[in-house]
């Protein structure tokens, strides 16, 4: 702040001041024998008017009002007889500022014929401009709040939607007029809304791109009076343990912007909820409240280190969140401008044990100066499905060698598991393997893919599919799925047989789905199959169902006179075909389905 600071206490005497009126004068002093003196000349007071400006000290409170300072303006030193009166005043009436200023003028003898004051008072002091402080704190401006209008399939019923709801969370602005937030922030959307920070306008948002595996989403917005006077947020290198971190975001409990901070308290790789995946995560104790979601994380030098994405909740745990760190932050936006969308996080394809134990070494051929994990078993949709074979020994991956228990040196005094060096490599990329095969070393370039799962975690935004005969609803398994119809803790509620697939089982080829019968749409033509609910369909008239749209086109040119379903347990569901076929436009009016099946499969 400006100025000189003035201290509170007696004031010096002066011979042209009476220390018993310290803050008005009559105009007859000279106001040149004593610079601190200001003349101030003003009509006499008014009903309305009577209350005296003074300069204030410039204290602005955070809400944006302006306050003035009463810091310097001491009362008048009161005489005993004022003294007196002050006491025998009724301590019930409120002094308001028009009584108060009256009271003022009539202890330095002015009355209405006086037309000058003389204000007592050192130079004024120059305020804080509130924008410069704001300023000095640039990158809290590129901070935006999401609103968000989601729109959800109904899983149980999928010719449906769910009824939509509205959500708020955080974003960030990026170079390239984009916006970073996360991808659960903006899941089945159907509006996307950003407002800065200090404006009243919300802003139409296109979504670019969604990355299911890392939580990330990006936007952009057309309009460009929202891309003026911010400057976007730069990108700083990985902290380490104990830095400190500022988390800003818009969380619960308030509208304005919300600052939470603390340090970075662990690394490693962690499973991201949404994405269902193992990915590099930073642990830090600031708080991470609902809202928070898509904010960025600065480090003390004001530089993005992460964004806040999930947190821990549980009775023994406190204030234990999730930053998405800047790797797999460059990874996601690289990826979408290397291929004009995003591709998602590599996978080697294999599943792979510990070689922690000696006698397992030893039977593996290990002398003691090797180390390396045991793979069990090789996905069939992986590129290298034929290159790699279970209990081959891989050594190395890119050169960096791979210990007993999976890890790789990180950084110093840190390791990391070898899947982080999977995780930097983009869809398409090779890198060298070097395996022990039968005490022989071998090298492979394996080429690197997404991963198919045989239960997807994601259907990426697109309606579920469905196929619909004589009242049988065909669906396809996906974690969604799974989650829509047990709820949160599907995986201690689904069937076991799900439950299974879901956790071990590998697709045999990249269209393979589960393919199940959800629900039976009760009808005279299914009597008796009622109960049958999420059983897998195996095969239709002996031959296998590999996915729902090759059921679909068998039910469809079927022209044999029956219908034939084998199911889990060892059940079938036999039906006409004719009637079948006929019950089905019934059935479909009576429950206002608009249609047998999904558009996805009619499509050739």
């Amino acid at each position: 702040m400006g100025g000189h600071k003035r201290k509170r206490g007696r004031k010096p005497k002066s011979p042209a001041i009476d220390t018993n009126t310290m803050d008005f004068q009559h105009t007859n002093s000279n106001a040149n024998a004593n610079p601190t003196v200001v003349v101030v000349t003003s009509p006499a007071p008014t009903i309305g008017h009577d209350v005296v400006s003074v300069p204030t000290t410039g204290t602005a409170d955070v809400g944006g009002s302006s306050q003035s300072s009463r810091r310097g303006r001491g009362r008048p030193r009161k005489t005993d007889s004022q003294t007196e009166t002050e006491a025998q005043r009724p301590k019930n009436i409120a002094t308001s500022p028009k009584r108060k200023s009256s009271r003022i003028i009539d202890q330095n003898g002015d009355s209405a014929h006086h037309h000058a004051l003389a204000l007592v008072a050192e130079p004024p002091m120059t305020a804080p401009n509130w924008e410069s402080v704001v300023r000095m704190v640039p990158s809290m401006d590129a901070v935006v709040k999401v609103f968000c209008v989601h729109s959800e399939p109904n899983f149980s019923l999928p010719w449906q939607r769910k009824r939509q709801y509205s959500s708020s969370s955080s974003g960030f602005i990026i170079g390239g007029r984009r916006v970073l937030t996360n991808a659960h922030s903006v899941e089945h959307h159907t509006q996307v809304k950003l407002k800065k920070r200090g404006s009243d306008i919300k802003y139409l948002a296109t979504v670019l791109a969604i990355g299911t595996e890392c939580d990330i989403a990006m936007l952009t917005v057309s309009n460009d009076e929202f891309w003026e006077g911010v400057s976007p947020v730069e990108f700083g290198d990985l902290p380490a343990l104990q830095d400190a971190v500022t988390v800003v975001g818009y969380p619960i409990g308030g509208d304005t912007i919300s600052v939470t901070s603390g340090v970075v308290s662990r690394m490693e790789t962690l499973s991201y909820v949404h994405g269902s995946t193992e990915l590099l995560g930073l642990q830090i104790d600031a708080a991470i409240n609902s809202g928070n979601s898509g904010g960025p994380a600065f480090s003390d030098k004001g530089r993005c280190v992460g964004i806040a994405f999930q947190s821990l909740k549980h009775e023994d745990v406190e204030n234990i969140g999730y930053v998405i760190p800047t790797p797999v932050i460059m990874h996601f936006i690289q990826d979408y401008e290397k291929n004009g969308a995003y591709t998602g996080f590599p996978v080697l394809g294999v599943e792979w044990q510990k070689m922690e134990n000696p006698d397992l070494r030893l039977s593996m051929g290990m002398g003691p100066d090797k180390k390396g994990v045991r793979i069990r078993r090789v996905e069939p949709t992986a590129p290298e499905y034929h290159a790699l074979r279970p209990s081959d020994v891989i050594l190395s991956f890119d050169g960096v060698n791979i210990a007993n228990d999976g890890t790789v040196p990180f950084r110093h005094g840190e390791r990391i598991g070898f899947s982080y060096l999977v995780s930097q490599k983009y869809t398409g990329d090779t890198a060298l393997v070097k395996v022990l095969r039968s005490s022989e070393i071998l090298e492979y370039n394996v080429k690197l893919a997404t991963h198919k799962r045989l239960i997807p975690a994601h259907i990426k935004g697109k309606p579920p599919s469905y196929y619909i005969i004589a009242g049988f609803v065909f669906t396809t398994v996906s974690v969604p799925y799974l989650r829509s119809e047990y709820g949160k803790e599907y995986e201690f509620d689904a069937p076991v047989k799900l439950l299974d697939k879901h956790l071990h089982a590998m697709a045999q080829s990249i269209d393979e789905q589960l393919v199940v019968v959800s629900q039976v749409l009760v009808a005279d033509i299914n009597i008796g199959y009622e109960d049958i609910v999420n059983t897998q369909v195996l095969a239709f008239n002996g031959k296998p169902v590999k996915n729902l749209k090759s059921l679909a086109s068998m039910v469809e040119s079927c022209d044999k006179e029956y219908l034939k379903f084998d199911l889990e347990y060892e059940q079938i569901v036999v039906l006409k075909t004719k009637a079948a076929r006929e019950a089905t436009l019934d059935i479909l009016a009576t429950h206002c389905i608009p249609s047998a099946m999904s558009e996805d499969l009619k499509t050739s």
